[in-house]
Formats: C-alpha cells, sequence, structure tokens
C-alpha cells in the first residue's frame, strides 16, 4: 500500500495544495519554500497513529497549532491533511481526511474526521457521542484502538510512515550526543542498537544485500557484520580485501562519512514496509555515488520482493540525472504570495523529457531560487 494522494489545507507553507503520489517521490524546490513541511505531513500522520503518540502530543512537538497553520490561513483557519492509499497503481483503497483546530486555550480538538474504503463511509466525525461528549475530539479515531477496528489497517500503515536522515558523526559516537537511551531516532543514535536488535537472519541476508550495493562505492569491501563488544555495545564490522593475505577488518569509527551514509540509506530502504522519507540523501556522497542512488535503491528493494513507497527531497543534479525518473514522480513546489503552490510541467517540458532529456535538465532548474528571493535573503 502506498500513500497515492495527499492533500493539504493550511499546513505550514502550503494554503492548499493537491498532489498525486507514485511509489517513488521526489521532490524540489528553493530553500523555505516547505520541502521539510511536505514531508512533515506523513510523519504527523505517523506521530498521532503511534502507541505513545496521538493528536496532543504530535500538535505539542510542533509548537502547537498556530505554527502548523499556515500564515496565509484566512477564512478557513482550520488545518486539514487528506491522503488517499493505494494498494496498487489502478486505483484507491482508502481515504483519510482530519481537519484539526484549537480551542480558546490553545489545545487541538478533531474538528472532522473522516475514513472511506472505496466508496462506502467506514467513520464520519463528530458523532453523536462525540456531540455528548467533546472531550473524545482531542484523540483521532487513529489512536483509539475501540475507534479503528474498521479501518485498522489505515492505522497500521500510517504507523509504519519512517523517517530517516543518518548523521554519520551520530552513528560512531551515539552517547556523545545524547546520554539517555533514544529509540527510533531518525539520526541514527541507536541505528546500530536496531541493526542488532533484527534477527540474525535477517539482519545477515540484508548485510549481503548491502555488501553488494556498497561494493559499487567501496570495491574492496567483502564482507559485512555486525558484533557486540563486552559492554553491550554493538559495533560494525567491515572486511576490507587488500595486497595481503588476510583482509583487513574495520569497525564504524574507521568507515568514512560517505560510507556510513550510504549504509544507512541502504538499511532504512531495506527494514521496513511502509512510506520511507529521506531528505537530501546526497549528503557525504561522492557525485558517481549519488548518481546511482536510485538504482541502489532499486536493487535492495527487488532483494527484498517488497514494494516501498519512497519520498525523496533532493537538490541533486546528479540523482535527477537518472533518466529511469519521470515527470510524474516529481514535485515542483514553487513560492508564491498566498504561499507555496505545487507546479505541474508543461507542454515543452513534457516534449523535452519524452525527445531524451533529464529531470535535472529540464525541471531542476525551475526549483532554483529567483534572484529577487536571493536578493531578499542578503538584505
Amino acid at each position: 500500500m502506498y500513500i497515492s494522494k495527499l492533500h493539504l489545507r493550511n499546513w505550514r507553507n502550503f494554503r492548499d495544495l493537491e498532489a498525486n503520489l507514485q511509489p517513488r517521490v521526489f521532490v524540489l524546490g528553493p530553500n523555505a519554500v516547505g520541502k521539510s513541511n511536505l514531508l512533515d505531513a506523513f510523519r504527523f500522520l505517523r506521530d498521532i497513529a503511534s502507541p505513545g503518540g496521538g493528536l496532543n502530543t504530535a500538535v505539542a512537538s510542533r509548537g502547537g497549532v498556530s505554527l502548523i497553520r499556515c500564515l496565509y490561513a484566512r477564512k478557513y483557519p482550520d488545518v486539514g491533511i487528506k491522503v488517499a492509499l493505494s494498494e496498487d497503481e489502478g486505483g484507491s483503497q482508502w481515504e483519510y481526511d482530519l481537519t484539526i483546530s484549537q480551542n480558546n486555550n490553545r489545545h487541538p480538538f478533531v474538528k472532522s474526521e473522516k475514513v472511506r474504503e472505496l466508496d462506502k463511509v467506514v467513520l464520519q466525525r463528530p458523532s453523536e457521542e462525540d456531540k455528548n461528549d467533546e472531550a473524545r475530539l482531542t484523540q483521532t479515531a487513529l489512536e483509539q484502538i475501540s475507534e479503528n477496528k474498521a479501518f485498522r489497517a489505515v492505522a497500521d500503515f500510517f504507523r509504519s510512515v519512517s523517517y530517516q536522515h543518518i548523521v554519520p558523526q551520530v552513528v560512531r559516537d551515539p552517547r556523545g550526543f545524547s546520554g539517555a537511551p533514544v529509540t527510533n531516532d531518525p539520526f541514527g543514535r541507536d541505528f546500530l542498537l536496531r541493526v542488532w536488535n533484527t534477527s540474525a537472519n535477517t539482519r545477515e541476508s540484508r548485510f549481503k544485500n548491502i555488501t553488494r550495493a556498497l561494493q559499487v562505492a567501496i570495491p574492496q569491501l567483502k564482507d559485512l557484520h555486525l558484533d557486540m563488544d563486552t559492554q553491550g555495545v554493538p559495533h560494525l564490522q567491515g572486511a576490507l580485501e587488500h595486497w595481503r593475505p588476510h583482509a583487513a577488518k574495520q569497525n564504524e569509527s574507521h568507515f568514512s562519512d560517505g560510507t556510513l551514509r550510504l549504509l544507512g540509506l541502504l538499511w532504512a530502504v531495506s527494514e521496513g514496509t511502509g512510506p520511507l522519507l529521506l531528505e537530501e540523501p546526497e549528503l557525504s556522497l561522492h557525485p558517481e555515488i549519488v548518481r546511482r542512488l536510485p538504482l541502489l535503491f532499486g536493487e535492495v528493494a527487488r532483494k527484498r520482493k517488497v514494494r516501498r513507497q519512497v519520498v525523496i527531497s533532493t537538490y541533486s543534479q546528479e540523482i535527477l540525472a537518472n533518466g529511469g525518473i519521470g515527470a510524474e514522480e516529481v514535485l515542483l513546489l514553487k513560492p508564491a504570495k498566498e504561499g507555496t503552490v505545487l507546479t505541474s510541467p508543461d507542454d515543452v517540458d513534457l516534449a523535452l523529457l519524452a525527445n531524451g532529456l533529464t529531470v535535472a535538465d529540464v525541471l531542476l532548474p525551475k526549483a532554483a531560487p529567483s534572484i529577487q528571493s536571493e536578493f531578499a535573503l542578503v538584505k
């Protein structure tokens, strides 16, 4: 299942944005246009559906409804997220539509919540029970087990959303960045422990696939595995072949930033089933490796035989120069007077792409900041 449509209403930069999404999505646009905020809409759905999360926690972690709401919101100040979920490219299976607002005490509440399965309405809020007990509207039905039985597949899907932005320095020294244990950290504080907690057979199988992919960047890499030291700290171990008869062993402290970054990206692609959100995966990587990232991601995914939606925000000329990326996979964001808008390729763009030019040639230049915008930033 993947998110095939997204509609944001007064969400951050977006006063009103509607987008059709493919199983692979590339988000383009100049600085401060809202690429991260668009990805955060998926994370928000995950947070409200996750155990220990919920609407209040998700909103509070983002500074409150006032900071989530688009600055250009006027007549209709409520914040809305609507998504369609598809089992395949043939059509939508589910539709989830949430609108939130805040009361006089700035506490968030559900203004409306609706779930449809095909053409059947499964949930419509506020219900009579909600009207009789308004405290119920402080929670979405997603976070209530007794309420989401009929559409638990939707709640489970939202929980499967993963945001990963592995920072090599954090992987090498997680305790230096946080004294207390951290779980599900997108920046990598628990990355090696998360790998260790994967079943041994699954871990070794993934490492084999990842090693083959990593050999594009490190041809001498012959083996990759994880060991636990006497203090209960997991360490990445790699064997690198050279002129000596026995391969040299290195751990994560010896790996380059690019190697750790690429390893983290490939593991992220291989470990889940729900949408994977990646911001600027090209960071720390050699341009030739960046150029191959779409192919490497595809290779790891094919080995798993699991189709997983990947949403990537990027500025990279190298990634977008891949001839296999289609115009329908690109979301091009542009600033406008009333917030960020989504622009579609025009007929000339489509003709150029059809005649062999790439997204990097045709659409990436349109994501560059204007001279006026750059001047405004300098001032």
